[in-house]
């Protein structure tokens, strides 16, 4: 009322990303170069960098009650904590590093439903070499691809959305670890257009004791 008669205007307010364990939008961290110097001979990736700058995050409410945030590096990377039933660390079951391996552009409505219907989804995918196991089997023959939505929030306070149908991928490697896939299949509104891609991601479990966070 006050703001109305002096001629006051309300200021918009940027939409606030999302933070845990100290990972903020514009902060940084450091993973254990000890960590990446054991495990990074037996990935696909390689020349991991131990220290990221964080340029983006990314929010997912899962279905099942839980979230996903991805916290986007500048070494092409990010790093996702999965939460369940609540957003503190006392919530966190997973915390992965992801790499981007691959984009690809889907360029048209009859590859992108073959992309949905028979690549994303496959009882074993096979990359490098390497053969991975599907880790989310449905009931029955047909497992299909796990649809979300996330939205991300960049340093300059846009936010954009983008639907996802993804499939996880495991293989086991020495010591106890594993390798893990994410392929994925993206869709986002860009003015009037659809803009499609497939995406490919490798990553491999981090311990919150690996992870510094720098500020």
């Amino acid at each position: 009322m006050f703001s109305k008669l002096f001629g006051k205007k309300d200021t918009p307010t940027t939409p606030k990303a999302p933070e845990i364990m100290g990972l903020y939008l514009g902060g940084s961290f450091q993973i254990d170069p000890l960590r990446l110097k054991l495990i990074e001979p037996s990935l696909i990736i390689d020349s991991a960098a131990s220290s990221h700058i964080i340029q983006g995050v990314g929010e997912v409410d899962l279905d099942t009650g839980g979230k996903i945030l991805r916290f986007y590096t500048d070494d092409d990377a990010f790093l996702q904590v999965v939460l369940d039933g609540g957003v503190t660390e006392n919530h966190i079951t997973d915390v992965k590093l992801w790499y981007f391996y691959e984009t690809k552009t889907v360029g048209s409505d009859a590859q992108w439903q073959q992309l949905l219907k028979n690549e994303i989804s496959q009882p074993q995918y096979s990359l490098e070499g390497h053969t991975y196991q599907r880790v989310w089997d449905a009931v029955g023959d047909i497992s299909p691809a796990v649809a979300m939505t996330e939205k991300t929030y960049e340093e300059d306070g846009d936010t954009s959305e983008t639907d996802q149908f993804v499939m996880l991928y495991e293989r086991e490697l020495e010591g106890n670890n594993v390798e893990t896939l994410l392929v994925s299949g993206e869709e986002k509104l860009v003015g009037q257009n659809l803009d499609r891609c497939l995406v490919i991601s490798s990553g491999f479990n981090i311990e919150q004791a690996d992870i510094t966070i720098n500020g």
